[in-house]
């Protein structure tokens, strides 16, 4: 029998609670981790995801905190100590849109996505950077010290009009990535982001909900299908996994080819 490629690891999946985040907590937790789902406000919805992992037989706890607030984000950490002893994969995910013309868009708009989509990522990277190298490599689980997964988006590439906050907020991870990637390489710590592009979740429905709707998002994918989230789950899995010990400081577009920018594909 195969063990888990993520048998004894303990994860904590941000923003949890439907969507991408959920899909990656259900992955990581089939792949044998322990999974800390975290959610900002739906309870019920964290509750469906850990009842699912457990109903599989893999093990998880829900845990309330807003990422963009330092003392929550403590608060979170130590509650995945107290339940797990330590973590050994955090992914990034919580995240948010709140889109406007340029011109039109308000401070609050522009703060809140910041907030959320880069403060939220630094402060839960340093936490969980601390943890890793206060405790090194343990070889029985991972080649790795720790593994930080940042939920980035074709976005922090492609410039997306009415977005701007989202966009500033995906290039801002892009680089935290990096340079985080850069500063923690010599502890054995691995940094990587991954970069969805259409995926059919509750954020984006109106892109996707009707077929006519879908048609039009086709035409930006190469590949011809809108992801689901599970194919963001399996990119957290193998980027969590040994089998991508290698890869460090890059980001994984799982796209359908968006970032082929499709408009160029007859001479644009």
């Amino acid at each position: 029998m195969t063990t888990p490629v993520l048998q004894d690891q303990v994860a904590l999946v941000t923003g949890a609670s439907s969507g991408i985040g959920a899909a990656v907590a259900v992955a990581l937790a089939a792949a044998g981790a322990k999974v800390g789902v975290n959610y900002a406000r739906s309870s019920k919805g964290a509750e469906a995801v850990v009842d699912e992992i457990k109903t599989a037989g893999g093990e998880a706890i829900a845990i309330q905190a807003d990422v963009s607030k330092e003392d929550q984000v403590l608060s979170m950490f130590e509650q995945i100590y107290q339940a797990y002893g330590t973590i050994d994969i955090l992914v990034n995910n919580a995240g948010l849109q709140q889109d406007s013309s340029f011109t039109e868009m308000t401070l609050e708009q522009w703060n809140n996505v910041i907030d959320v989509n880069l403060t939220g990522q630094f402060l839960c990277a340093r936490e969980a950077a601390k943890e890793f190298i206060r405790r090194g490599v343990v070889p029985q689980k991972s080649c790795s010290a720790g593994k930080i997964i940042c939920m980035s988006s074709v976005h922090e590439v492609i410039p997306w009009a009415g977005h701007c906050n989202y966009a500033a907020s995906k290039g801002g991870v892009m680089l935290l990535m990096k340079s985080m990637g850069q500063e923690l390489a010599s502890h054995k710590i691995r940094v990587n982001s991954i970069g969805p592009g259409a995926i059919k979740t509750p954020i984006n429905q109106d892109a996707w909900n009707t077929p006519e709707a879908e048609a039009d998002l086709l035409n930006l994918i190469p590949y011809n299908r809108v992801g689901v989230p599970m194919d963001i789950g399996k990119a957290a899995v193998w980027l969590a996994s040994d089998q991508s010990e290698y890869v460090h400081g890059t980001t994984l577009f799982v796209d359908g080819g968006m970032t082929l920018y499709p408009g160029f594909a007859t001479g644009g």
